[in-house]
């Protein structure tokens, strides 16, 4: 029971001021009127301009994403993380989203194909429709009239070209290279590229000469010459693998004239390649740092590079060490990295755990297709997902995706146009996206048409 000075004083403020509360009587209704009480609310996106994914699937709104344009302001870093199981649509991202950015006058796209059937790879086919020649790396007609990139390129430096050939040989001989090899290939690539005047240094002049050492690098350490024959021995039984073994024709001569590195696409076919061999991880790093070389530039120019299979690169302690100066370097450049994976777990719990920690910690932008409740719970665990994000991943039908970017978690619908379908779902792609869905048809002109109307009017972005 209220006192009576309480009682006294609502009385006289009532009197003063009017009623203090109002009471409101209970309203009966039915769920489809409350929709007008209950407004619909969805999460912000992340801007209008940049290229077109979707729609987010709560809410129906258009998903736009442009690394490019958010690097600086939402985004840290502008590279990429791809995630999930085969069959749920990968593949199909990837070359919707290069198709794309393209349209964009200054944009500029590698991509490493690890994957392929039919003897070409799974970009064969885009390639073909831009014009575009793939730079096929294939052992086994690479003596005849294939591809070679020379590790021992010019235009890479000599401190590039011995950092290369170190990650080269620890790659092959899975640890690390010893003081005394190290000084034994340090040498021997000194007197190359000092001596190699009329023609570009090739790896079999490294061979020879760690064969062969000069008297002088023994005397300037005050060793014996029989030493550092014996310290480079291991060494130049690796190095001779590219020269003539299974790997031979690809990095055992000048870098093959005529590769256009101003072409908007550049596709590097690995597909010849056994991608569970040794010889992928191999491949990618003289590939990587080739590329840092020649291919990235202070132009301005918005670079793309995405890379298939990219646990080969991430899962190797040694490559991912390049990768990560790479990336770190390439971003002041305008580089945008693109690394597709299965499973996190294929990095994570790898040898090159500390390594694939640092690549993963510099792409802001992870998307994550459906995977088993296991290994959700693990992506969830390693990425710092919401609760509510891990738990729906098994559950994603093809096509559908959790995208994480920076912090900014929505679940996203990816869509094709009728224009795109014919070079995605090639019979090799289908593999990846074998279950259709009928959202994914787009079979109406009109959607088609804003798209491209998108694109077109996207303004060019800059990097910050």
């Amino acid at each position: 029971m209220r006192d009576p000075l309480s009682v006294l004083t609502d009385a006289f403020t009532s009197f003063l001021f009017g009623k203090v509360e109002t009471t409101r009587l209970p309203v009966r209704t039915s769920t489809g009127q409350a929709q007008a009480v209950y407004l619909p609310t969805a999460a912000p996106g992340l801007g209008d301009s940049g290229v077109i994914i979707g729609r987010e699937v709560y809410s129906g709104k258009g998903y736009i994403y442009d690394p490019f344009q958010l690097y600086g302001q939402q985004l840290p870093a502008p590279h990429w993380l791809v995630l999930g199981e085969s069959g749920n649509g990968k593949s199909a991202l990837e070359k919707t989203y290069v198709l794309r950015q393209l349209r964009f006058r200054d944009r500029q796209v590698v991509v490493l194909d690890a994957q392929g059937e039919d003897g070409v790879g799974e970009w064969n086919l885009i390639a073909q429709e831009l014009g575009i020649t793939p730079i096929r790396l294939d052992p086994m007609v690479a003596n005849d009239s294939g591809i070679r990139l020379n590790p021992l390129d010019p235009s890479i430096t000599t401190t590039g070209q011995l950092a290369l050939l170190r990650t080269i040989i620890e790659v092959a001989m899975g640890h690390g290279l010893d003081e005394r090899s190290g000084f034994a290939l340090k040498v021997a690539h000194a007197h190359v590229v000092e001596h190699t005047t009329h023609r570009q240094p090739i790896l079999t002049d490294i061979v020879e000469r760690l064969r062969h050492p000069e008297a002088e690098s023994a005397e300037s350490m005050n060793v014996d010459i029989d030493d550092v024959r014996a310290w480079g021995l291991d060494v130049a039984l690796v190095l001779d693998r590219l020269v003539d073994g299974d790997l031979r024709g690809m990095f055992d001569g000048p870098t093959t004239v005529g590769i256009d590195l101003d072409a908007p696409l550049i596709v590097f076919d690995l597909s010849h390649i056994d991608r569970n061999s040794i010889a992928m991880p191999i491949l990618m790093a003289i590939v990587g740092v080739w590329l840092e070389h020649t291919w990235i530039r202070p132009d301005r120019k918005k670079r793309i590079f995405l890379v298939e299979e990219a646990w080969h690169i991430i899962n190797s302690p040694f490559v991912a060490q390049l990768f990560q100066r790479l990336l770190k370097f390439g971003r002041r450049l305008g580089l945008s990295f693109v690394a597709v994976v299965h499973h996190l777990s294929d990095v994570v719990d790898g040898a090159a755990a500390k390594e694939a920690a640092a690549i993963l910690k510099m792409a802001s932008t992870r998307t994550i297709y459906a995977q088993k409740a296991d290994e959700a719970r693990n992506t969830g665990r390693v990425l710092g997902l919401p609760r509510w994000a891990v738990e729906i991943i098994p559950t994603l039908t093809p096509g559908i995706a959790v995208w994480d970017v920076n912090g900014n978690v929505q679940v996203v619908k990816h869509l094709i146009t009728e224009r795109e379908r014919p070079l995605v779902y090639t019979d090799r792609a289908m593999t990846e996206a074998s279950v259709r869905d009928p959202e994914l048809e787009w079979e109406t002109e009109q959607r088609a048409i804003l798209v491209e109307q998108q694109m077109n009017g996207s303004s060019q972005s800059t990097v910050a």
